[in-house]
């Protein structure tokens, strides 16, 4: 199963930017379970979170695959991402931007990770028979 860092735990940052390229061809199920995890934040700022995905590595879809809510509070946030309609993905990259306001320092400065596991389709299919169960 795949398991793997896209952004590693307790990363700062500052200002927007991207992750490296993960290659995430090598899993056997092109459905992926991310999860933000956010440890540190200062009051009054945001953080959003874009996963794009790319057949090489080097050329990346304009549209992203999938976006995190903007986020504003420390937790764990998880998302689930299916690249089965994009055939060709082969690796994948996050993008964020933070945003700061109000008084003080003008700075964002969020601690954060990004996990990438894979969800086998048997896994999910017994999720989705069991919450059409509880209905």
């Amino acid at each position: 199963m795949f398991d793997a860092f896209l952004v590693p735990e307790k990363t700062i940052v500052t200002a927007k930017g991207d992750s490296a390229a993960l290659d995430v061809g090598m899993a056997s199920s092109a459905i992926f379970l991310v999860t933000l995890s956010i440890a540190t934040v200062v009051e009054q700022e945001s953080i959003e979170v874009t996963l794009f995905t790319s057949p090489d590595g080097t050329t990346w879809d304009a549209k992203p695959a999938a976006s995190f809510p903007l986020r504003f509070y420390v937790g764990v946030y998880p998302l689930l991402l299916d690249l089965s309609a994009s055939a060709g993905a082969k690796f994948l990259r996050a993008h964020w931007e933070v945003n700061r306001w109000g008084r003080g320092a003008t700075e964002a400065k969020f601690e954060f990770g990004l996990r990438v596991r894979e969800v086998s389709r048997e896994a999910l299919q017994e999720a989705q028979a069991e919450a059409q169960a509880r209905g």
